[in-house]
């Protein structure tokens, strides 16, 4: 099947607006009514019913235009309509990223829309409605965001890449997430522990220079591609989390890689990304490294290279 992702991408921006839309009316309906969220496994992992009225306006326009192509959503999987990626034309959506954000009033709140063609992401659309933030790209035609101060797509990232000698200097995404069983609160507590701590007092510290938690994989996807985060790492997101953040984030010059093992081993072969992304969609481990400038001891792919050896140096991981 012949796709036209110029076309493709145009349609995702307008379905973004409208799930947008949506969104908004969703938040003022809850806020006036006080109704609370219902409780999905724990208080941090929250769904609403504005999850699945946006989904299934989605899902309908994409139908409409699309009748031919598949569809994975949040809720729909939730709902047991379970479909795997595969080669076939493919929408993977999170109607709300950020729910928990979207239940407190916290504006870190998108909609993801990512688009497969051959189990590859190839189009990708993040729009953040209450910020008005658009984020959009296309494989091989770059990442650009627009915003209320700025309506004219930018190119990302937004400045020349700066160099990263160590992480010292780099400010990251951390999440926990919502499976904070004990085994896994203290892998990442002692990972955050070893990115963040001195190297003075604990044993691996890497001192790296701070730490955000936005609430969102597909705005931390964003936030790397900007070039305002220098990498952005989690365990145990979904294809819908990450589908549309990979095709913005690697657009904008960033390396995305899966798990330890994976990347490991991807390393050492030239042109490394392309030996690995049809395991990064769906391995459910997510390393995100900024595009970085070269200097006079090594090139920008270089340094990414790093920093992905010692962030996977210093993180412990475990099987979702």
């Amino acid at each position: 099947m012949t796709v036209d992702l110029a076309e493709v991408l145009e349609f995702a921006i307008e379905v973004a607006k409208a799930a947008g839309t949506e969104i908004v009316k969703g938040s003022e309906a809850r806020l006036a009514s006080s109704a609370g969220a219902d409780e999905k496994k724990n208080t941090a992992d929250l769904v609403t019913e504005t999850d699945q009225s946006t989904e299934r306006l989605v899902r309908k326009l994409i139908a409409e235009k699309y009748p031919d192509h598949k569809f994975i959503g949040e809720e729909s999987y939730a709902a047991g309509d379970i479909e795997p990626v595969t080669g076939a034309p493919t929408w993977i959506i999170d109607p709300i990223d950020g729910t928990t954000n979207f239940v407190k009033g916290f504006q870190f709140v998108c909609i993801s829309i990512g688009f497969t063609v051959d189990a590859e992401p190839a189009v990708g659309v993040i729009y953040a409605p209450f910020m008005g933030y658009l984020y959009t790209a296309r494989k091989g035609n770059g990442s650009y965001l627009t915003t209320p101060l700025h309506p004219e797509p930018r190119k990302l990232p937004l400045a020349p890449p700066t160099t990263l000698p160590s992480l010292r200097g780099a400010l990251l995404a951390l999440e926990w997430g919502s499976d904070r069983s004990k085994d896994v609160v203290e892998k990442k507590s002692r990972s955050f522990a070893r990115l963040m701590g001195d190297p003075e007092s604990v044993e691996g510290g890497l001192m790296a220079l701070g730490a955000r938690s936005l609430g969102s994989s597909a705005l931390n996807f964003s936030h790397v591609a900007m070039g305002c985060l220098d990498a952005y790492w989690e365990i145990g997101c979904w294809a819908w989390d990450v589908c549309a953040g990979i095709v913005i984030a690697r657009e904008a010059g960033c390396i995305v890689v899966g798990s330890s093992a994976e990347a490991r081993s991807a390393l050492m072969l030239p042109n490394f990304e392309e030996h690995v992304p049809s395991t990064v969609l769906t391995g459910r481990k997510y390393l995100v490294v900024r595009k970085i400038g070269d200097s006079a001891e090594e090139s920008g792919r270089d340094a990414q290279i790093r920093t992905i050896r010692q962030m996977y140096d210093a993180i412990e991981e475990w099987d979702v």
